[in-house]
């Protein structure tokens, strides 16, 4: 199973950058994460792991698989057998960026959980989008 969902937010790409990956922020300004604790102190980096909780699920840990400084940041988790890669990819568009926010699953139960979840995993991360975009929008560029 495969979601995507791109939009252009009026804030420059160092702005969104700094919120994507400043992940302890996020239940702050997103309504789809309850709490996030990082597991480890500094900066992302490959390898690093912080404790999720979103609504309606159990917490769980995801690992930073690949991190390219102001375009993307890739990390993954493990639950009931399947894979799960939360990717966000950052491009710059006219004045503003182009944010694209996706979430795989695979495995064996991918299929099975496409069919029950796919739509609400859809709206999901449409709605970690449009709180990227508020949030953008209210916070100061670093020159």
């Amino acid at each position: 199973m495969y979601r995507e969902n791109s939009t252009v937010i009026s804030a420059p790409p160092s702005v969104v950058w700094r919120l994507t990956t400043d992940v302890e922020r996020w239940p702050s300004f997103m309504p789809t994460v309850q709490q996030l604790t990082r597991l480890e102190a500094g900066e992302l980096r490959v390898g690093s792991t912080a404790r999720v909780k979103q609504p309606g699920q159990t917490a769980a840990v995801w690992t930073v698989t690949r991190l390219t400084p102001t375009t993307e940041f890739t990390w993954e988790t493990r639950r009931m057998g399947l894979r799960m890669i939360g990717r966000h990819l950052l491009a710059p568009e006219g004045d503003g960026t182009r944010n694209t926010v996706s979430i795989e699953v695979t495995g064996r139960g991918a299929g099975l959980f496409s069919a029950f979840f796919g739509g609400l995993i859809a709206r999901v991360i449409q709605q970690e989008n449009a709180a990227f975009a508020r949030a953008s929008t209210q916070t100061t560029p670093t020159p």
